[in-house]
């Protein structure tokens, strides 16, 4: 059966000094970069994962948020949106 999963993610850390948040995001893509099975492009509003497995977007996600809190943040907030598809090839 084909299957072709993407999820979008998006990580808001949460009362941090600054209201920038690219340090935390760009550290915690910096852990998914080496995952199996796993594509991600970043883009302004989050990062949109692909897979072909639900358990890798989990995965991911969560290695994204553990990582955002490792760095100090007590509290992150983390949308993540998912769209599977069966009728679809995943891409090369």
């Amino acid at each position: 059966m084909l299957a072709l999963i993407h999820g979008e993610i998006s990580v808001y850390p949460m009362g941090t000094s600054t209201t920038s948040a690219s340090f935390y995001i760009a550290k915690g893509i910096e852990s998914i970069q080496n995952m199996e099975g796993i594509r991600y492009e970043i883009n302004a509003m989050g990062t949109v994962l692909e897979s072909d497995n639900i358990d890798k977007i989990y995965d991911a996600a969560k290695s994204i948020m553990e990582v955002v809190h490792n760095l100090g943040v007590n509290r992150v907030e983390v949308i993540l949106k998912i769209d599977s598809r069966r009728d679809k090839n995943k891409k090369k």
